[in-house]
């Protein structure tokens, strides 16, 4: 909706905004391109022109909006989803992904669950076991084996005190 109202205040007329994609009513020209960077720019938006870029970005978000707000436990094969969410070969998308972030899909997955199982676990809400669950682990040990390799500390000593080291999905 940001994205969309602050083109229409540039005076552009936007067809379509979604997931990382605007498609405008007419072509625009370098300097349009400068004022809309500029525009987004000042909410933390970035006009992101390198294909590579805008796919790798469609996969983060695929797998925020995957891990962060579905309700449903996450019992989904992950190379399916996102072949069916950005209607690519997962082959291809893996290749740029590992280019552009340095990092598997993977691995960035288990990033985004790992926060995941930290945000349960400060609301306190579920047990561990249901955490597990919830994030599609075959059991609490691998859930609490990941969780330390990717954080340090156990999920009990996460419980127990550690809040404070929860990071913003950008940051993962």
């Amino acid at each position: 909706m940001v994205v969309k109202a602050e083109l229409e205040k540039l005076g552009f007329k936007p067809l379509l905004v979604e997931l990382g994609e605007v498609t405008l009513a007419k072509n625009i020209t370098p300097e349009d391109k400068i004022r809309i960077s500029f525009g987004l720019n000042h909410f933390g938006f970035e006009l992101l022109e390198d294909k590579k870029t805008q796919i790798a970005e469609q996969v983060k978000t695929a797998i925020v909006n995957l891990v962060h707000y579905t309700r449903e436990p996450l019992k989904i094969n992950l190379s399916a989803y996102l072949s069916d969410q950005l209607k690519q070969e997962y082959a291809g998308l893996s290749g740029i992904f590992s280019e552009v972030e340095n990092q598997t899909i993977e691995k960035y997955f288990i990033a985004q669950k790992i926060e995941k199982a930290k945000e349960m676990l400060t609301y306190g809400e579920l047990t561990l076991s249901e955490i597990a669950y919830q994030l599609n682990y075959s059991s609490v040990a691998h859930l609490s084996a990941q969780f330390k390799k990717v954080t340090g500390i156990t999920p009990s000593a996460y419980k127990a005190g550690s809040a404070d080291s929860r990071k913003t999905l950008d940051e993962v």
